[in-house]
């Protein structure tokens, strides 16, 4: 099994300058929510331009198609044609497990989630963007998923001390 490694993933994709949100857990383990995860989640714009700049990064990735009889991947052709065939694609690569979701629940793709989505620093200037924690939240909502509606209470609870501590700051920005 390859081991986790969502920096490296996040890396080669900022370098072939793919336009992306970083979604799921990985997104509100960003916003505080104490949340495990082992895979990466990322929202891509459907542009052509930009599929093609995701198949590069993804070629460099090694990526597979990720299957339950089949964990290390399937090899496929990718090309930006290609990923914009589906709207899910579930993926083994040499950083990992990476799904591409382009319309995740409750949500209206890229443009939607890249609203308000902010940039994290992963080290050597490079910064990421990232959902908001509210649109996590949102998207788990809509999904309806077992193992999404079981992680909601704590990610409205982090939500919600995200939102007292931006209260707090309106008022005092020195905190």
């Amino acid at each position: 099994m390859t081991e986790f490694d969502p920096v490296e993933a996040l890396r080669v994709l900022e370098r072939h300058r793919v336009s992306y949100v970083v979604i799921g857990a990985l997104a509100a383990a960003a916003s505080g929510a104490p949340i495990v995860t082992r895979d990466l989640d990322i929202t891509p714009s459907r542009d052509h331009a930009n599929l093609g700049r995701l198949a590069m990064a993804l070629r460099e990735l090694g990526a597979r198609l990720r299957t339950p009889s089949d964990p290390e991947g399937i090899a496929f052709p990718v090309d930006a044609d290609m990923l914009a065939e589906a709207g899910i694609w579930t993926l083994m690569t040499s950083a990992g497990e990476l799904d591409l979701v382009f319309q995740p629940a409750g949500t209206r793709g890229f443009d939607d989630l890249s609203r308000d989505a902010s940039r994290l620093s992963i080290g050597e200037g490079v910064h990421v963007p990232v959902a908001s924690l509210a649109d996590v939240v949102r998207s788990k909502e809509a999904s309806a998923r077992a193992k999404d509606l079981a992680q909601l209470p704590l990610l409205r609870q982090t939500l919600e001390r995200v939102r007292e501590r931006e209260r707090q700051r309106a008022v005092d920005p020195d905190i």
